[in-house]
């Protein structure tokens, strides 16, 4: 696995940021450049889903609480603008955001928060180099040098802590396993994954960036993986190589080891 994917790294024009880890330890079967920080796109969704529910269990709010959505927060790339919908729940809001990357909902619940707070939850759960610094869309504050960052061991430790469920109560705990594996975007880490696997996970993508994390699940022993790539000049092609890259990581840990069904 691992002579197979350094040779494709050393291949692409593309910077690669990424692991394979054992999600109940702190063992990596590989990583690359885990500690380097780049843009999270929409990854820093994950940790603001977290983020919100444990606003929720620490105050004993509900997930079925209202928020109103002014015309003027519609962004781009959003069920909600599309649907011109002005109100929505929490729980609404936080599986849009995740299943279709939904950018209202995301900047909805940013301000629900205030990055003040989202940030230092951040630092609470252990994550050294995620921050929050912009709403989805706001090409104005990333004009100023204002963006949303992240590192490859913030998304390895985030997804273990997930796995583990160590974060919330066991219900919200669930909760945001299920909402992570209802994603609908499956154009990397499950490009190439022709058997039925169970992945929760989520993607970003910028421009110039593409990237998937997440937990797969499987009969053989589940694993986390995360690829992160950089200096991209071409999406799809980028997209390519995540879905090959994770290909080989589940070929290798789970069909190598004949217990697929």
């Amino acid at each position: 696995m691992g002579r197979t994917i350094k040779q494709m790294l050393q291949e692409t024009p593309y910077k690669v940021h990424m692991f394979v880890k054992e999600p109940k330890t702190e063992q990596f079967f590989m990583n690359e450049r885990l500690e380097e920080v780049f843009q999270s796109a929409s990854l820093i969704k994950v940790p603001i889903l977290l983020a919100v529910l444990n606003y929720l269990e620490s105050n004993n709010k509900s997930l079925e609480q209202e928020m109103k959505i002014a015309p003027e927060e519609w962004v781009d790339f959003s069920v909600i603008s599309e649907q011109r919908l002005e109100q929505s729940t929490i729980y609404e809001l936080l599986v849009w955001m995740i299943i279709t990357s939904d950018n209202t909902a995301t900047n909805v619940l940013i301000d629900f928060l205030g990055m003040d707070v989202l940030n230092q939850y951040f630092r609470e759960i252990g994550l050294l180099h995620t921050t929050i610094q912009r709403k989805m869309m706001d090409v104005e504050r990333l004009a100023k040098g204002f963006d949303n960052t992240t590192s490859a061991r913030d998304m390895a430790h985030l997804f273990s802590r997930i796995y583990r469920r160590d974060l919330l109560s066991p219900a919200f705990s669930e909760l945001t396993l299920d909402i992570l594996s209802r994603q609908r975007v499956h154009e990397s880490l499950k490009r190439y994954l022709v058997d039925d696997v169970k992945l929760a996970h989520k993607t970003g993508g910028l421009d110039t960036v593409d990237h998937d994390v997440g937990i797969v699940y499987s009969s053989s022993g589940d694993y986390l993986i995360g690829v992160f790539i950089t200096e991209v000049t071409n999406n799809d092609q980028a997209r390519q190589l995540i879905g090959r890259i994770s290909k080989v990581v589940y070929d290798d840990l789970v069909k190598r080891k004949g217990m697929i069904k």
